[in-house]
């Protein structure tokens, strides 16, 4: 064996990478042993590779995935400081969030002294509701739900706000709501659109933006009083009342935002969740 090959066991000592993340590592792509050998298949690092396992340790610590930590090292490689920058400021955002959830899980544990009381509070009981059709502008991305809500209805009352000195004569009629269109929960690639109610005239001249009638529906509708970051609590209720009560699904569900989150604190924000069904 020559001087600079690293038998895998010394090099997870001198990286604190398991053998078995080694192993992952190397079926990735992400850090190839510079050589195997043929009759024992053990893997056999350099020592120039020591600065690759460590930076992919670091990188792991803080959060990032196997693919994300791939297109961080390759934009490194091609010196692409842009592609860099904007994956670190996407992990800082996450990681702001997940401080503020572990803040309130914290407060939670410290300050209650009955949580589930306090969790069954947070939402109300579901109630059925007919819902009449209404006259919407809509807008539909994919993206993470985090990020992309926000965005977007942040589009529609600009939109809003720039047509009252033009010909439009828009009136809101409804606060803004989310449409989620997937079956299941997805983390970044989600079907997103979001609605503004509204009434008169409008000229569209933003292509992104559409004129739409969203149908009449019968719902199963919750309130939920808190961070938007915790509304799958009004979910679950109302799911658990559709199975108790034999109700099946039949339609896109829609979140209204009933307050303005820039106005109120984070626990006073009441979201209505509705779940069309039949």
């Amino acid at each position: 064996m020559k001087f600079d090959r690293i038998p895998i066991g010394k090099f997870s000592l001198m990286t604190h990478l398991t053998q078995k993340a080694l192993r992952l590592y190397d079926q990735k792509g992400l850090l190839v042993p510079e050589a195997k050998d043929a009759f024992t298949g053990y893997r056999c690092y350099t020592y120039s590779q020591i600065e690759r396992g460590v930076k992919i340790r670091l990188l792991s610590w803080m959060g990032f995935g196997l693919d994300e930590i791939s297109s961080l090292l390759d934009a490194e490689d091609n010196r692409d400081g842009k592609v860099i920058d904007e994956m670190m400021q996407k992990r800082y955002t996450e990681t702001q969030l997940e401080i503020r959830r572990l803040q309130k899980v914290q407060n939670l544990l410290l300050n209650q002294t009955d949580k589930l009381e306090l969790i069954s509070m947070s939402v109300s009981e579901p109630t059925i509701k007919d819902i009449p059709k209404m006259r919407v502008l809509s807008m539909r991305e994919t993206g993470s739900y985090e990020e992309t809500i926000g965005v977007l209805i942040g589009k529609l009352f600009e939109f809003v706000e720039s047509s009252t000195s033009t010909s439009s004569k828009i009136k809101l009629t409804g606060p803004a709501m989310f449409l989620c269109h997937d079956e299941e929960y997805r983390e970044n690639d989600a079907d997103i659109e979001v609605c503004l109610p509204i009434s008169g005239s409008v000229d569209l001249n933003v292509p992104s933006i559409t004129l739409t009638t969203l149908p009449d529906i019968r719902a199963v509708s919750v309130i939920h009083k808190g961070p938007y970051q915790e509304v799958d609590v009004a979910y679950t209720r109302i799911f658990e009342y559709m199975a108790e009560n034999g109700l099946e699904q039949a339609g896109p569900s829609r979140a209204l935002y009933l307050n303005d989150p820039n106005e109120i604190p984070e626990e006073e924000l009441l979201t209505e969740v509705q779940v069309p069904v039949e």
